[in-house]
């Protein structure tokens, strides 16, 4: 009988553990500096956020905005390069993720699964926020949340897999 199931992370050799523990921290500083640019464009705040794609709101024809609406060209770069790349950056984290043996079961798919959806909803969020619709901006910040909490949780515990548990 051949036993068709995948070792767990703990399980790999030293060499494939040592492999992707740089690949997590090259991710995880990658998107740290997302994270910290976010914050600094946007102060993570709905406001702000609101402000980084549709421009400051002006009260008079006088007023000089403190932000101008991202224009469309802008706003097709950054939907296009951030839905790749996270994508890419998912799949990596999703893989790796799932040969854990900490969290099993329909936790462990929805952790995987989730990001996958929140980028979707996160940029075409972003896209209907641009086309007039401010109510979407708790759709972008909620899926983002989510994103983010996701990949957080996922990296905490390869990394814990990784470098503490035997």
């Amino acid at each position: 009988m051949i036993n068709n199931s995948l070792p767990h992370l703990y399980q790999l050799s030293s060499r494939i553990k040592m492999t992707l523990f740089f690949i997590i921290l090259n991710l995880l500083v990658g998107v740290g500096i997302g994270l910290y640019y976010l914050g600094d464009t946007t102060y993570l705040s709905i406001k702000g956020t609101s402000e980084h794609f549709i421009g400051s709101e002006v009260f008079d024809e006088f007023e000089i905005p403190e932000k101008y609406p991202k224009p469309i060209s802008q706003l097709l770069t950054t939907t296009h390069n951030h839905i790749l790349s996270l994508t890419f950056i998912f799949t990596i984290i999703g893989c790796i993720f799932y040969l854990n043996s900490i969290i099993i079961g329909k936790i462990k798919i929805l952790l995987i699964i989730e990001p996958f959806i929140s980028v979707l909803t996160t940029f075409g969020g972003i896209w209907l926020l641009w086309f007039g619709y401010p109510l979407f901006i708790y759709l972008i910040i909620i899926s983002g949340i989510l994103m983010y909490t996701c990949f957080f949780i996922m990296v905490t515990i390869i990394l814990y897999e990784l470098l503490l548990k035997k």
